[in-house]
């Protein structure tokens, strides 16, 4: 929960974040081309995601804002983290301007597990508690630090990467990206929850095991 304490450093980590300056090179969206273009979510969702824009007689200023950061989502059983997403889906008015900001709650020891942004680079900073934070490089050289209220990290796009909770209590980060809607490849959950599954023969293969264990996985995400 965000309180009148922590409030002066929560305004000033959402200036960091999309202050902080992300390698062009990278850009994951394109550059907008008009003042603003709010999303028209209520049109055929297209494939990537690149929205319309609403009529501008039909934008208000409501769309430029945005509470979902102060309100934090259900953690789920499994990981014990809880994801309340700013991105194009919920803020219609990041359309085309290629940022997005996420809050990320942790109950004890939860983990937001090895996943990847195949469409931006991340930034984050811990709010509260203390958080393991990695990420491992195509090369599988492993970098990591553990972070307490106030630290910033970064993770390079399209790389994989985690953050667990290693405090004692709850904890409680921010993250930002340079895309409105960065995506989000989760290992396990793509291994073993995809749709149709994924052959057995080809993770008793991948992992060395028998389909005795790699079912005994697969079990454990039948959500």
């Amino acid at each position: 929960m965000i309180t009148s304490s922590s409030f002066p450093l929560l305004c000033l980590t959402i200036s960091i974040l999309f202050l902080l300056p992300l390698p062009p090179s990278h850009s994951a969206d394109p550059d907008p081309l008009q003042d603003l273009c709010v999303a028209d979510l209520s049109a055929s969702t297209p494939a990537d995601y690149n929205f319309p824009c609403k009529p501008i007689s039909e934008i208000t200023s409501d769309d430029f804002f945005f509470d979902g950061l102060t309100k934090p989502g259900n953690k789920t059983k499994v990981f014990g983290v809880s994801v309340s997403a700013g991105n194009v889906l919920t803020f219609p008015g990041l359309n085309t301007l290629g940022i997005s900001l996420n809050r990320v709650g942790f109950a004890p020891r939860g983990i937001v597990p090895p996943h990847s942004h195949p469409r931006a680079s991340e930034v984050g900073v811990v709010m509260e508690g203390k958080i393991l934070t990695g990420f491992v490089t195509t090369k599988n050289v492993f970098y990591s630090k553990v972070l307490t209220a106030g630290e910033v990290f970064v993770i390079p796009r399209g790389l994989v990467h985690f953050q667990l909770n290693v405090g004692e209590g709850e904890a409680l980060e921010f993250t930002a990206f340079n895309s409105h809607l960065p995506g989000s490849a989760t290992v396990p959950l793509n291994l073993f929850s995809a749709t149709p599954s994924i052959p057995d023969h080809v993770l008793t293969k991948t992992f060395l095991v028998g389909e005795d264990i790699i079912d005994n996985i697969r079990s454990k995400f039948r959500f």
